[in-house]
């Protein structure tokens, strides 16, 4: 029997796993999950000697059941192709007793690449099976690296458009430049004068706007999500910690069962999720270590069981994480919750209307695989500097948040550790080359710092660097948070 996915906030409405990569978000607001999270069967031996597209295919099959094997191949291979840069796809790289998993391998050099590489395959492929002759709106709020990784995705394929907001502040020069400079008739991009949870809550309004809905449809349009909300996007991101689990025993790291740790910087909580996924599923995983910078709302849950998003907003150095909404939360709730839509759905509207909400003494005892930990911004500038000085191994600003809680809370726990690595550090190279040395590197420009990243590190700098240097600006639009909904009727014509 295939899976079939129920709304977190409705366990009646129950769709077929192309039926929620079509809507993204459910009709009430809720976020579509699998009704069971389906057993792993692949013996150890076997796994280790994989390739990457080969476990994508034992694993999205078990998700995605309405997919012929022809179908979903076809989806894979079109995928993980040469638009990465190694054919790993996804490398483990050993340092000072910790794994990296290196995500940042695709064509916009961040872990997103890893779901929205195959997200438009999905997508494409659920509308013909759907009969849907709309054109496909896919709607995005970005705290910095979806909104790339999802306009390079989308760019150009037919039946498909797509309109990206990201606070115009609030990421970093190199990812905004990567946003700006991004060709193809059915795409755009707006700043907005806000946040990403405004963005992030803009987005969510639109879809949820009945009224909006009808209009759009009488156009010949209707909206989908590449967020990771949408769970064409969460599927392919368990597959890498499979695919990671495999490549241990491969080098000899660890033997087949044996348990191991994840540690996950983390912000709308999909990425940690996925793992979460991947331990349900059967995969030996130990612990799940939610690494927070600043920002730490998550810390702070895992820690006392109340959610609060009423603190300040704290622009970071990794400003993909500088989140306080993370919505992918609300899935993980709904399974400590015991599958319960009513209860879920009263916490969310808690969350909407006073902030904050608190889950149960009985809920909190479903949450002993996780633990929240936190770096400052001095850790994380004083981690990137260890690890460089002691491995000559340069880490993203992400990636250091989540390598500070590893030295912080797992290195001691004598059980193998597997990094989610989720951008290059060319993506930051002045926080990067700041932290390595300030004095030396202050005052250069941001491609100036990429050339000298080169030199130290001796990595190649990516093709989505060098592509960006001269490419003219083509996306100019910002409008306030308060205007997004009619920023998108003028781009649709509606």
């Amino acid at each position: 029997m295939a899976v079939m996915y129920e709304s977190t906030r409705n366990k009646k409405e129950r769709v077929s796993a192309s039926q929620a990569i079509l809507k993204g978000l459910a009709e009430d607001g809720g976020l579509y999950v699998p009704e069971t999270i389906p057993s792993f069967d692949i013996e150890w031996e076997k796994l280790s000697s994989m390739t990457y597209q080969e476990t994508a295919y034992e694993v999205m099959k078990l998700f995605f059941g309405d997919f012929t094997e022809e179908e979903l191949k076809a989806c894979i291979h079109g995928a993980y192709d040469d638009k990465f840069d190694t054919g790993e796809i996804a490398p483990l790289v050993k340092k000072d007793n910790a794994y990296y998993l290196e995500l940042f391998h695709g064509r916009t050099i961040a872990f997103k690449d890893m779901a929205l590489s195959i997200l438009p395959y999905l997508m494409t492929t659920s509308a013909k099976k759907n009969h849907v002759n709309n054109e496909i709106v896919i709607l995005t709020a970005t705290s910095g690296d979806t909104g790339k990784a999802a306009l390079a995705g989308f760019a150009d394929v037919p039946g498909t458009s797509i309109i990206v907001f990201y606070p115009k502040n609030g990421v970093s020069p190199i990812q905004e430049k990567q946003m700006l400079t991004q060709k193809g008739e059915n795409t755009d991009v707006v700043g907005i004068i806000g946040n990403f949870d405004d963005a992030q809550t803009g987005v969510k309004k639109m879809f949820n706007s009945a009224e909006l809905a009808k209009r759009m449809n009488e156009k010949g349009f209707q909206f989908s999500s590449a967020n990771s909300i949408n769970i064409g996007r969460l599927v392919p991101q368990i597959v890498y910690y499979v695919y990671a689990y495999g490549q241990l025993i491969k080098q000899g790291e660890i033997s087949g069962g044996e348990k191991i740790n994840v540690v996950v910087p983390t912000g709308n909580f999909g990425n940690i999720l996925a793992a979460y996924y991947a331990k349900n599923m059967g995969l030996p995983i130990e612990m799940l270590y939610c690494a927070s910078n600043e920002n730490k709302v998550l810390y702070d849950f895992f820690c006392t069981g109340k959610y609060d998003r009423k603190r300040e907003f704290i622009l970071t150095s990794s400003p993909s994480m500088d989140i306080l909404i993370s919505s992918n939360l609300e899935r993980l709730i709904y399974h400590i919750a015991g599958e319960d839509s009513d209860k879920t759905k009263a916490l969310m509207e808690a969350l909407a209307s006073q902030g904050e909400y608190e889950i149960t003494p009985a809920m909190r005892e479903k949450l002993s695989c996780f633990a929240g930990g936190y770096a400052t911004e001095e850790e994380t500038k004083k981690n990137i500097k260890k690890v460089y000085d002691g491995t000559n191994y340069i880490l993203d600003p992400h990636t250091s948040v989540a390598s500070h809680v590893y030295y912080d809370m797992a290195e001691t726990s004598g059980v193998k550790t597997v990094i989610a690595s989720t951008a290059s550090p060319y993506k930051f190279t002045r926080s990067v080359m700041e932290a390595i040395d300030k004095e030396k590197y202050d005052g250069m420009t941001d491609f100036e710092l990429v050339d000298e990243l080169n030199k130290i590190s001796g990595v190649k700098i990516p093709a989505a660097i060098e592509e960006i240097r001269t490419a003219p600006v083509v996306h100019q639009l910002v409008c306030d948070k308060d205007e997004m909904q009619n920023t998108v009727e003028n781009i649709l014509g509606l």
